[in-house]
């Protein structure tokens, strides 16, 4: 931080929140579900802000709203899982942003699930998944920042070409 030192700081955005999604509409980002599983219940939902932290230790982030009590339970849980997802699991990644306005149990069937270390559902079929216990989470402006520890990873062998993935841009679902 101390590159920072003595430069003036923004103390006041000067773009409007419309402008700003615009902008990020053109920001293309992989899909994936979020989803765990403990004492304060089994919840999934589809997120494109994610990131790597550090591979030592191997660790991710993630955010979610915090306009829903409900993404509380990652944290309360203590454990999720990262799965990206392949083009043709879009109906997944609509159901769990909640299009389809289907209850998570009914959201959960459509997919077939299974565990890995941390007892969180990992998605059968995904491009990949990380197996995460939480290690931080932090209130930044509407979404809460989720840190996570990797723990354990699947990296199905789809051959010498694996399948497309799912992008989100210019707010539309996309292969690549």
């Amino acid at each position: 931080m101390a590159a920072f030192q003595g430069k003036p700081v923004l103390k006041h955005a000067h773009i409007s929140t419309q402008d700003y999604r615009d902008c990020m509409a053109r920001f293309g980002s992989a899909v994936h579900i979020v989803a765990t599983d403990g004492r304060a219940g089994r919840r999934g939902v589809t997120v494109i802000a994610v990131a790597s932290v550090s591979d030592n230790p191997p660790t991710v982030l993630v955010c979610l709203n915090r306009n829903r009590d409900e993404n509380r339970w990652f944290e309360k849980n203590g454990v999720f899982t990262l799965n990206t997802l392949c083009a043709d699991q879009i109906d997944l990644a609509r159901a769990f942003a909640g299009e389809d306005h289907l209850d998570m149990e009914a959201r959960f069937g459509l997919g077939r699930w299974q565990t890995l270390v941390t007892g969180a559902p990992a998605l059968a079929g995904a491009r990949m998944t990380l197996d995460c216990i939480v290690t931080d989470v932090q209130p930044i402006a509407t979404h809460y920042v989720i840190f996570g520890e990797v723990v354990g990873h699947r990296l199905p062998d789809h051959g010498d070409t694996p399948p497309a993935a799912l992008t989100y841009i210019d707010r539309d679902y996309k292969a690549l």
